[in-house]
């Protein structure tokens, strides 16, 4: 067996977890072309480097079949329910920062908070006969927010495309998306609400909890974790 180590398998995700190994003495690398999820690691023995895309190493690490995995903690939190018992926490890697937040149209002047959106669902029901829709990727995440701060006459619409379009294409009403500058959310002229942070993220290094470890893997995660610093 080896230690298996999953990481975003493109784009500047995957460059920064590269820089952020090898600068403590571990080099990832692919094997081949860009179209290939293969890759090598050097400077310690027993890993296996695996590519994949960043929203299959949560469900990777809680199936147990890689024992690390670098992604955003947005992520982890929305695709494992009780996340902390499928996966352990081991260092934020200080890149990869996004916050999910929840967004109305700059044009509603009377909704900047929870409170005035739960009003606004509400009336919005009356008049138009079906729940204020929010559009999100983050299912999970949104509905437990709104849960814990009382918003209750909505209803999710799943937005795998370009989420802040949808308020404009008028297939949703608000939305709930990760943003790092805010400047789409401001060229689709959306405003986030006062209070509407749903969680801070950026990419994270997690162990499994649930993939199996032979005598020689424990050594190996040993030296590992010590050489990054997460011992």
């Amino acid at each position: 067996m080896s230690v298996k180590l999953g990481v975003p398998s493109k784009g500047r995700l995957m460059e920064k977890t590269f820089d952020w190994f090898a600068a403590r003495g571990i080099g990832l690398g692919r094997a081949g072309s860009e179209r290939e999820y293969a890759g090598f690691v050097e400077g310690i023995d027993n890993v296996e480097l695996v590519l994949l895309s960043a929203g299959e190493i949560p469900r990777e690490m809680a199936a147990g079949r890689i024992h690390l995995g670098v992604t955003g903690t947005d992520l982890v939190r929305d695709k494992l329910g009780q996340w902390d018992q499928a996966v352990e926490e081991l260092e934020e890697l200080g890149f990869g920062h996004a916050d999910l937040v929840l967004a109305v149209p700059r044009a509603w002047v009377d909704v900047g908070t929870l409170d005035d959106l739960d009003a606004a669902a509400a009336a919005f029901r009356q008049v138009h006969g079906f729940r204020l829709r929010i559009a999100t990727k983050y299912h999970r995440l949104v509905r437990e927010f709104l849960r814990d701060n009382g918003v209750a006459d909505y209803q999710l619409v799943d937005s795998q495309g370009a989420t802040e379009g949808t308020v404009k294409n008028e297939t949703a009403e608000a939305i709930a998306d990760i943003t790092s500058t805010g400047d789409t959310l401001r060229a689709n002229h959306l405003k986030v609400l006062e209070d509407g942070l749903i969680l801070r993220s950026q990419a994270t290094l997690y162990r499994s909890r649930k993939a199996p470890l032979d005598e020689a893997d424990r050594a190996t995660m040993r030296a590992l974790r010590e050489k990054i610093g997460t011992d």
